[in-house]
């Protein structure tokens, strides 16, 4: 298995003393709690009120500032003592902020993933074992009674959708400036978005290039957000919808006009393998010598950062509960593999697009 450079380091070989294996192996135990503890830290303020203290505040100040019990505040301070998110002065008994309780306060990244794992994933992942065994996203079944979670996007509860698509766009978005450069340094006269959601991607197409005309390919559901979305927006007239269930082996991919691109973003990881056989290998039969077909994702094996490797390889868990049971987040040889078993040739792959870490893979057909 290939890993870049940092992964190798973090991966290949043993890094913690036994003490830290220990309190590793009792963190994860605790996980649940260690979770809660720290998201209500931030919700309910007390990490905010000892970030803006420059002299730290006792437990006393804290609960005449939130409003919280004497007991409250005191049970959740003293786990997060031990989590690590706050710091004791003994002989004054005020708290400061950590610097792994500023990252939790203030990284975007981690209040994105916070919001998704608790109004997303918490109570689904209660059944994650049902999910593994059964091969079937259980933990869904705590929303509603849909085969995959995209089919009941739009019948979410509100707090849930902000949390969903605040994580899918927080990825996606930040990696759109480097994007839009690869996919039109050869020009593009129709681009077709496969997987297009909202329609973010098409707006940002339309905006960069004044004559592209983008068509959006996804559930007929999604087709009626992303029509929304873009309605009475500058260059909407040249975003057109083709709804169609992309799961249906039997459907072809559009055929109305030669796309000079087939972009897929943060799309394929939400399939198994035998689906994206099937999907890779209809945009194959309807892509001309000169169709580029770009997967943009974020590919565990290829990231700077150990870190983010860890988000994605445990994001794969919420595929596994709750989106569809039998997707995840891919290793680029896996992807690889994947489109030459679809008839395409993987021409480039473009790494470090925006610190989401995103890659674009390029493929042709072969």
């Amino acid at each position: 298995m290939n890993l870049s450079p940092s992964l190798e380091n973090a991966y290949t070989r043993e890094h913690l003393s036994a003490a830290q294996a220990q309190r590793l192996a009792e963190f994860i135990a605790f996980g649940p709690a260690i979770f809660q503890a720290s998201r209500l830290m931030v919700k309910f303020g007390l990490l905010d009120l000892l970030r803006d203290s420059d002299e730290g505040m006792t437990m006393d100040q804290l609960s005449s500032a939130t409003g919280l019990s004497a007991y409250a505040v005191k049970v959740l301070l003293e786990a997060s003592l031990s989590i690590g998110t706050v710091l004791l002065d003994k002989d004054t008994d005020r708290f400061t902020l950590s610097k792994t309780g500023w990252f939790l306060l203030n990284n975007p990244m981690t209040r994105v993933n916070m919001d998704f794992n608790h109004d997303v994933n918490y109570e689904g992942w209660f059944r994650l074992e049902e999910s593994l065994l059964e091969g079937r996203p259980a933990g869904l079944e705590h929303f509603g009674n849909w085969p995959t979670i995209y089919e009941g996007l739009s019948q979410l509860p509100p707090q849930v959708q902000k949390s969903w698509f605040g994580f899918d766009h927080y990825y996606s978005d930040h990696s759109f400036d480097n994007a839009l450069r690869t996919v039109f340094s050869h020009k593009v006269e129709n681009l077709l978005d496969v997987g297009g959601n909202t329609g973010k991607w098409a707006l940002r197409c339309v905006a960069y290039d004044p004559e592209v005309q983008v068509t959006v390919v996804d559930l007929p559901q999604q087709i009626a957000m992303m029509e929304e979305n873009v309605r009475g927006r500058e260059g909407a007239d040249r975003i057109r919808a083709y709804g169609m269930n992309l799961l249906d082996r039997t459907v072809p991919f559009p055929a109305d006009r030669q796309y000079d691109v087939i972009w897929m973003s943060q799309f394929l990881d939400c399939f198994g393998e035998e689906e994206i056989v099937s999907i890779l290998s209809r945009a194959a039969a309807s892509m001309g010598p000169q169709t580029r077909l770009c997967i943009m994702e974020t590919f565990w094996d290829r990231q700077k950062f150990e870190t983010a490797a860890l988000c994605l390889t445990l994001t794969s868990l919420y595929f596994t509960a709750l989106a569809n049971g039998n997707s995840k987040m891919y290793h680029s040889d896996d992807m690889r593999a994947l489109a030459e078993k679809a008839g395409l040739r993987v021409e480039a792959v473009h790494d470090n697009l925006g610190p989401g870490g995103h890659s674009i893979m390029v493929c042709r057909k072969d």
